[in-house]
C-alpha cells in the first residue's frame, strides 16, 4: 500500500463530501423558486440531510469496525455520488428531498470510517499530524468549494453543482477502489453494534471527552451560525459584503485544525484545548458584546473560530487511541456529539438572540467553553488523557490500554 496515495484518496473524499454536504445554502432561493415552495420549506432539505447523516454515523462506525474499512468507504462514496446525480435530475421537491437523504446516509459513513482507517495505517508518531492535516484540508472546503460552486450555480443554474460533485464523488470511488487498503479494520464479520458502544461508554474518560466535545461544538457553532447576521444587523453590511468575513472565519477554522495536530502530540493536550476554547469564548463575548471597529471584530471572530477549532482534531486523535478495535465507532460517536452540539448551539443561540440580543450568544459561547474547561480539569487527568496512551494492540478492547497505564 502506498500510504501517501491512500491519505490523498481519504483527504479528497472528505473534502469533496464536505462540499456536497454544505452546498445547499447558496442554492435554496433558486430551488424554492423552481419547485414553488418557500425558502423556509426548501431549508428542510438541509434538515433531512443532517438527520440522515446522524443516523448513518451512528450505524456506520460499528459496521466499519466489524466488516472492515474498505467496504464502508466504497459504499458511502457510491451513495454520495448517486445522491448528487439524483439531486441534479430531481423532477420535483419530494424527489430532491429523497436524494438529499441518500446524500446524508452516504456522507455519514465517510468521516468515522476514513479517520479510523488513517489511524490503522499511520504510525503513532505521525498519527496526530495526519489527522490534524486531514481535518484542516477537510474544513478548507468551506473556504474553497462552496464559493466556487456558488459561482457555477450563478452561471449555469442550481443543478450544475450537483452534476459536478456527482462526477467528483464518482472519481473518488475509483481512487478509493485502487488506493484504499484491503486490510484495515477488524473485519470479524459480525455486526456487534450495542456491545461496541457499551464498551466505549463505560469508560469515564471517554464520556468526559464526549462532554468536552459537545460543549466546545456548542460554542463553535453558535459563533459561526450568528456571525453573519450580527455583522449585517450591527454593522450594516450587505449579504454580499459579508462573504469575505465569513471566508476569513473559515480560514480561522482551518488554522485551528492545523494547530490541533501538534497539540494532539503533547502530553498536556487536554489542558491546552481547555485554554484554547476559553480564549475562543472570550473572543466570542468581545465579538457580540463590545462594539469594536468592523475589522477588529472580524479579526476577533477569526481568532475565536481558530481557538474553538483546536479541540476537534485533538479529541478525534484521542478517540482513536483509546477505542481499541472500535476506532470507527469511537470517531462516529464523537461525530454525533459534533452534530448535536451544532444543533444545540444554533438553537440556544437563537433563543438567546430573541430574549437578550446578540450579547447572549457571546456569553453562551463563554459558558460552554468554561464548562468544557471544568470537565477537563475534573475528569481528564494527564495520566488518562495524555499522549502516548495508544491502543496499538488490535486485540485490546476499548480502554484496556488505560487500565494498563494506570
Amino acid at each position: 500500500m502506498n500510504q501517501f496515495r491512500f491519505i490523498a484518496a481519504v483527504a479528497i473524499a472528505l473534502f469533496s463530501g464536505q462540499g456536497l454536504f454544505l452546498i445547499l445554502g447558496p442554492l435554496l432561493v433558486e430551488i424554492a423558486g423552481e419547485f414553488d415552495v418557500s425558502v423556509a420549506v426548501a431549508g428542510q432539505l438541509a434538515t433531512a440531510t443532517f438527520a440522515a447523516w446522524g443516523v448513518s454515523v451512528v450505524i456506520s462506525g460499528p459496521m466499519s469496525d466489524s466488516f472492515g474499512r474498505r467496504p464502508v468507504a466504497l459504499t458511502g462514496l457510491t451513495l454520495l455520488s448517486a445522491g448528487a446525480f439524483a439531486s441534479a435530475v430531481a423532477p420535483n421537491f419530494e424527489s430532491l428531498m429523497a436524494a438529499r437523504i441518500l446524500t446524508g446516509l452516504g456522507g455519514g459513513m465517510i468521516p468515522p470510517n476514513s479517520l479510523a482507517a488513517v489511524a490503522d495505517v499511520v504510525s503513532p508518531e505521525r498519527r496526530a499530524q495526519a489527522v490534524g492535516g486531514i481535518m484542516a484540508f477537510n474544513t478548507s472546503s468551506t473556504v474553497i468549494t462552496i464559493p466556487l460552486l456558488a459561482l457555477v450555480a450563478d452561471l449555469a443554474g442550481w443543478r450544475s453543482p450537483f452534476l459536478i460533485m456527482g462526477s467528483v464523488m464518482a472519481a473518488c470511488v475509483v481512487l478509493n477502489w485502487f488506493w484504499f487498503p484491503r486490510s484495515t479494520g477488524s473485519g470479524r464479520g459480525d455486526f456487534s453494534f450495542l456491545s461496541r458502544y457499551r464498551e466505549l461508554l463505560t469508560l469515564p474518560v471517554y464520556r468526559a471527552a464526549m462532554a468536552t466535545n459537545f460543549a466546545q461544538r456548542i460554542a463553535f457553532f453558535a459563533l459561526f451560525s450568528y456571525l453573519a447576521a450580527y455583522l449585517i444587523e450591527d454593522y450594516g453590511m450587505s449579504v454580499g459584503a459579508v462573504a469575505l468575513p465569513m471566508a476569513l472565519a473559515g480560514v480561522g477554522r482551518v488554522l485551528g485544525s492545523l494547530m490541533g495536530g501538534p497539540v494532539a502530540e503533547r502530553r498536556n493536550r487536554m489542558s491546552l484545548i481547555a485554554i484554547s476554547s476559553f480564549v475562543g469564548g472570550v473572543c466570542s463575548v468581545l465579538v457580540f458584546s463590545v462594539h469594536l471597529s468592523l475589522w477588529l471584530t472580524i479579526a476577533m471572530s477569526m481568532v475565536g473560530m481558530a481557538t474553538l477549532s483546536v479541540g476537534w482534531p485533538v479529541l478525534i486523535t484521542f478517540s482513536t487511541e483509546v477505542s481499541g478495535k472500535s476506532r470507527a465507532t469511537g470517531v462516529g460517536l464523537l461525530g454525533f456529539c459534533n452534530q448535536t452540539g451544532g444543533v444545540a448551539g444554533a438553537a440556544m443561540g437563537g433563543a438567546l438572540l430573541a430574549t437578550t440580543g446578540f450579547a447572549g450568544i457571546g456569553y453562551l459561547c463563554l459558558g460552554a467553553a468554561v464548562f468544557s474547561l471544568l470537565v477537563i480539569a475534573l475528569f481528564m487527568r494527564p495520566e488518562t488523557a495524555g499522549a502516548g496512551l495508544l491502543a496499538e494492540n488490535q486485540d485490546d478492547r476499548p480502554g484496556e490500554i488505560l487500565q494498563k497505564e494506570n
